[in-house]
């Protein structure tokens, strides 16, 4: 097995041929405990074999010197990784610095903002939980005002454009930010971010687009759709080790992002009389933009994940055959799987549109619950019993069948979503319908509440 560098950093290869996707790919490439069967991707992601020694490999440097890897090597090979991920993203290397995750890059936009009286911001009802708890933390903590924009998936592109353009125009210049995904977590559906961008554009609001499905799972065109703000998880779709996420600003708003999450030395704090000068520890970073030194050290953190793009990249294109045969067997499996998966559970899928579609596939579950209001009726979950019942799929899952299902409550029942990833192929995924038909049956009589 040869040992090739990737970014300063030496690790083996040993990739011979392309492998195929599936099962060879899962057990000559990936970490997974054997017999384990990883369903879901998307929320955590995972990285095979070569960028896990490129990883170890920088943390052993970081190891063996500390200040001298912090302080000084770091930085210049996140220059190199940027430079790259710049080329990825058709965006400029100093519009693109590194945070650890999409949370952290969404809370950076929002509490660099001086909300006043009257602000508003926008956000799609699909957002992610977490992210909507932000919000409402600024609704507590600031005069801000939080709008949401109620829709139901499937939803056609035009009309989503349309009902988000019509909130906007409703809410009028005190929309100062409005907040949607390129992907939707759950269930996983593929927004037309692209024309929401525009709409922003046209109503003079600040589009923050949480990108946290989009790199290694969709091409973006940073250049192309200009948004004002977006970030971008490396660690589930790109195959790079958590946590490692891209933070697009571009030159014309970086003026806003005053301080990092949490503020840390890079800090330019404004002028004011008599103030007391602080002592950086750090050395002079070798940039000229502002924005860029700031995001160069942020408190103390593994720096290794970032530096493992490079390698995550040449695995990518050495053994995987380059991004296109990536993203066609995941459409392909998730396609094929959801249709399978339907048949296995006597259910459907979500009906999403070819444009919405990318590597999940989401399927109903023959579950319902009761509807508020309504008499109980026999077969269907009660109302008070429905986290119950999503905890018992879950948990059940990994004790059990030793394999993991995002599982959602939406509109009254629900959905399984599956990740299409190169590592699985249609057999995993019947197995996890047939896991999901003897759950649900179970479900059905009761065996949640023991």
């Amino acid at each position: 097995m040869s040992l090739v560098k990737v970014n300063g950093c030496e690790c083996k290869a040993g990739f011979g041929v392309q492998v195929e996707f599936g099962k060879e790919m899962r057990k000559k490439h990936f970490l997974f405990d054997d017999g384990y069967i990883n369903l879901n991707q998307g929320s955590f992601g995972s990285h095979p074999r070569f960028v896990r020694d490129a990883l170890r490999s920088f943390q052993d440097e970081a190891e063996a010197k500390p200040d001298n890897f912090i302080r000084y090597d770091y930085p210049d090979r996140l220059n190199e990784i940027r430079a790259t991920l710049g080329k990825i993203l058709n965006a400029a290397t100093d519009e693109l610095v590194i945070v650890p995750n999409a949370t952290i890059g969404i809370n950076t936009v929002l509490r660099n903002f001086s909300f006043r009286d009257g602000d508003k911001i926008v956000y799609l009802s699909t957002i992610y939980g977490a992210i909507e708890k932000t919000l409402q933390y600024l609704a507590e903590s600031t005069p801000v005002t939080i709008i949401e924009f109620k829709i139901t998936l499937p939803m056609s592109d035009d009309d989503l454009a349309e009902g988000f353009r019509a909130v906007l125009k409703e809410h009028g210049s005190s929309v100062r930010v409005a907040l949607f995904d390129t992907i939707v977590s759950m269930p996983g559906v593929k927004l037309p971010y692209e024309k929401l961008t525009q709409i922003c554009r046209e109503n003079g609001v600040f589009s923050l687009v949480d990108g946290a499905h989009g790199i290694g799972q969709i091409p973006l065109d940073l250049s192309a759709f200009q948004p004002d703000f977006l970030v971008t998880n490396c660690h589930k779709w790109l195959f790079v080790p958590r946590t490692a996420s891209v933070f697009y600003v571009p030159f014309r708003n970086q003026h806003m992002m005053r301080s990092t999450l949490p503020t840390s030395h890079g800090f330019v704090p404004l002028e004011v009389k008599g103030k007391r000068k602080i002592f950086n520890p750090l050395p002079p970073s070798k940039s000229n933009n502002v924005f860029v030194s700031q995001f160069e050290y942020t408190g103390t953190i593994d720096n290794a994940p970032p530096l493992c793009i490079p390698a995550a990249l040449k695995f990518r294109d050495e053994v995987c055959g380059g991004e296109e045969r990536i993203r066609a067997y995941r459409f392909e499996l998730a396609e094929k799987g959801e249709q399978k998966i339907a048949e296995i559970l006597g259910t459907e899928s979500l009906a999403v549109s070819k444009a919405s579609r990318i590597g999940f596939a989401n399927i109903w579950l023959p579950l319902q619950a009761e509807t508020a209001g309504e008499q109980p009726a026999e077969g269907l979950i009660p109302i008070e019993d429905i986290s119950a019942v999503t905890n018992f799929l879950t948990e059940e899952l990994l004790e059990k069948y030793n394999c993991y299902i995002a599982i959602l409550f939406y509109r009254g029942g629900w959905i399984a979503r599956f990740s299409a990833e190169i590592y699985l192929d249609l057999d995993d995924f019947i197995y996890g319908a047939e896991a999901l038909k003897e759950l649900c049956e179970r479900a059905k009589q009761l065996d949640y509440k023991s």
